[in-house]
Order: C-alpha cells, then sequence, then structure tokens
C-alpha cells in the first residue's frame, strides 16, 4: 500500500462544472446559459448542505436535475424531458480542467502515491465521468479507487464522509494525515482538515483563501494549479 493517498475531488476540482455551458448553449443564448450554469451549481451545493442540515439524503443524480429544474425556473425558462435527459447525459462529459492530465501522468509514475477520487457524485455518476467522458477515461487507471458518500448518505462537508474515506483508504482515523485531500471547493478542505487530514486547495483564481466559517482551519497548502500538487505533497513528508 502506498504510504500517501492523494484523494482528488471531482466536481470543480478535475472536472470543470462551467463546462456545461456548451451543452446549454444548444437551447439558450450565451448569456443565459452562463447564468443558468452557474445557478445550477450553487443550488447542487446548497442542495446538499440543506440535506445534511435536515437528516435526510438524496442521491447526487437526483440533487442536480432538482438544481437543474431551479437554475432553469430562474431564469424563467424551461425544457421538455428530452432537454433535461440530454443535460444530465452531458453532465458525465464534463471538460477536464487544462491541469489534469499532466498532474495524473505525474502521479501514475510515482509509487508512493496512491490516487483515488473522493467524490459527492452518486458511483454511477462518478463512474461514468471516470470511464466514459473523453477527457478524463484516458486516466482511469490511475485511480485505485472511486469512494463516494452514497454509503454514508451524508454530504460533504460532514465528518461521517472524511472518516468513510480513511476506512476505505485503509488508513483509518490514526492515519488521517498521510491522507491528502486535493479540491477546488473551499468547503470540501475545510472539512477535510476538520477530521486532521492534510488538504490542498486549488486556487485556480488566485483569489486567495478568504473562509472563514471555521477561521483556524486552513488548506495543508494552497496551489493555482494541480501541477504543483505533488511538489506540496514531497515538501512536507
Amino acid at each position: 500500500m502506498a504510504e500517501n493517498i492523494v484523494a482528488f475531488d471531482l466536481y470543480g476540482t478535475l472536472l470543470s462544472t462551467d463546462s456545461i455551458v456548451k451543452q446549454l448553449e444548444k437551447h439558450f443564448e450565451n448569456a443565459k446559459a452562463k447564468s443558468i450554469s452557474a445557478l445550477w451549481r450553487r443550488y447542487q451545493l446548497e442542495y446538499t448542505w440543506r440535506l445534511n442540515s435536515m437528516g435526510r439524503y438524496e442521491d447526487f443524480s437526483t440533487v442536480t436535475r432538482n438544481s437543474l429544474l431551479h437554475a432553469l425556473a430562474d431564469n424563467e425558462t424551461s425544457l421538455d424531458e428530452h432537454g433535461i435527459d440530454e443535460l444530465m447525459h452531458a453532465y458525465d462529459n464534463l471538460s477536464t480542467f487544462a491541469d489534469v492530465k499532466p498532474t495524473l501522468t505525474r502521479i501514475a509514475s510515482d509509487a508512493s502515491l496512491q490516487a483515488v477520487i473522493f467524490s459527492n457524485g452518486s458511483k454511477a455518476m462518478v463512474s461514468n465521468s471516470v470511464l466514459r467522458s473523453e477527457d478524463l477515461s484516458p486516466h482511469a487507471s490511475v485511480f485505485q479507487d472511486v469512494v463516494t458518500v452514497d454509503e454514508v448518505r451524508q454530504y460533504k462537508p460532514a465528518r461521517a464522509c472524511y472518516e468513510h474515506l480513511s476506512i476505505k483508504t485503509g488508513k483509518g482515523p490514526s492515519k488521517m494525515k498521510k491522507i491528502w485531500l486535493v479540491s477546488g471547493n473551499p468547503f470540501d478542505i475545510v472539512g477535510a482538515r476538520s477530521v486532521g487530514m492534510q488538504a490542498i486547495w486549488i486556487d485556480r483564481m488566485g483569489g486567495g483563501w478568504k473562509d472563514g466559517a471555521i477561521p483556524d482551519l486552513r488548506p495543508t497548502a494552497i496551489v493555482n494549479s494541480l501541477e504543483h500538487v505533488v511538489k506540496e505533497i514531497e515538501r512536507r513528508v
């Protein structure tokens, strides 16, 4: 077993949720497509947090569909079931960020690191993205496992999600520091740090860390590209 686990978040870290705009533009002009895309992602995350707060669970596919309907309604528009299904199918084929390919290639050559996917997405959604998407599927063999929250029936940043990751990767609660979460989502970083994991935040916009939900919980490292992740881990192990 590799000494260190590198757990990659999927949506917003490896896959660009903004890339769904291209599919939306088949139905709407560019400005509206961008508005729907932004709201879709906002409600997708917001719904997971609401569900956690209420002690309820709906799988991520259902959350994603419902948040799309909300985004469409906010833009005073709608689509028929065929259009909705097309968009949901397209969500399994989101584009990767440009820094994904070189990073995964680098990790594949390092026996000291074991890469896994750690996602809110349902097992089916994540498997489709990893195994079938044009951009990500060529690198599917890099990931030793796909860990989702389905079994926990809670969403990040619930503590149980990160504990589930530690068990699935064979590290357990006593070896949290051997797990490196890599995410572009601040709430995910805070969730990982709250249980003692290492966490690298991908600040692609270069805006700096601003999350103040728990002010003393900060990323182990901040980088502006995934290509710096391995270097940051090597510096600290």
